[in-house]
């Protein structure tokens, strides 16, 4: 693998190896991009203002209930309020990521904050939490990189609108489909599992009890806060927190295993092994 990414990138440029690990997000969103951009073409945008909207908004499920609000001819204030009770999780999101940019200027963390969305703020909180030499430099990369390939999708969307016929029935699937993915794959604790499914089952509690999607937001509030209560009390009361059932590793397959977080977690081990043979050397030499 290594001699094949040399081969890609002889050079080890920074920009390249960041499009890398961008590359399977920027991948994933072009098909969605464009099925975003047909829709709303469909909605009544040219491919202009479909284009302008991708960049602005740059938010999938903003997009797509965007263009579901503009079919039934829905009120300018009710698209506002929808979309800004829908885009406040950033709030929660980018507090989250505010540690890494303590040395960061207003206006890189203004830039920065403006191209954030869900799928790269996970890809560099991931980075940021298992490599020490990702930068925000890098973190903003990851983001122009996600935010292009979207806006190129939505433009191509815009372009063959007119054209091309698709069932839309099966579009706002692709976007759960994606974060259904992203959830598997940052499943690393048997805390991750429960507050997964604590969440799940508030959404539909409040979804149904509110009918608006402030019902999703007060359910990650609620989730959030129980699994920062559960690792806090175990961290404070556990003897052992890192072998505790709660913040336990789950069993994943060993194809997904090979992680900077992963392979950190390996060097640990052998490290440890290798100072416990020393020192049951030093003790038979005696």
């Amino acid at each position: 693998m290594q001699q094949k990414a040399h081969q890609f990138n002889p050079g080890n440029q920074r920009w390249l190896e960041v499009l890398g690990i961008s590359m399977p997000l920027c991948l994933s969103y072009l098909p969605i991009g464009v099925a975003c951009g047909i829709l709303l073409h469909a909605a009544g945008m040219n491919f202009v203002l479909t284009f302008l909207i991708s960049i602005m908004v740059f938010s999938g499920g903003a997009q797509f209930i965007l263009a579901s609000l503009l079919v039934i001819d829905a009120p300018i204030s009710t698209i506002f309020m929808t979309l800004f009770f829908l885009e406040l999780r950033y709030a929660l999101l980018g507090s989250s990521l505010s540690k890494y940019f303590r040395s960061s200027s207003q206006k890189f963390v203004l830039l920065f904050s403006a191209s954030m969305n869900d799928e790269n703020y996970a890809v560099n909180y991931l980075k940021f939490a298992t490599d020490k030499k990702w930068t925000p430099q890098d973190a903003l990369m990851v983001e122009h990189y996600s935010l292009i390939s979207w806006a190129s999708g939505n433009l191509i969307g815009g372009l063959i609108g007119s054209t091309v016929t698709i069932d839309l029935e099966i579009v706002d699937f692709a976007l759960t489909a994606l974060f259904i993915y992203m959830i598997v794959m940052q499943m690393r604790s048997h805390l991750s599992l429960i507050i997964c499914l604590t969440s799940t089952a508030l959404s539909l509690f409040f979804l149904t009890l509110t009918k608006s999607t402030l019902g999703i937001i007060i359910a990650t509030l609620i989730a959030s806060l129980i699994g920062f209560a559960i690792e806090d009390w175990v961290r404070k009361h556990s003897k052992d927190p890192k072998n505790a059932w709660v913040l336990k590793r789950l069993f994943r397959p060993a194809m997904t295993r090979h992680t900077v977080e992963d392979r950190q977690m390996l060097s640990e081990k052998k490290a440890q092994q290798a100072a416990q043979v020393e020192a049951a050397n030093d003790s038979g030499e005696e």
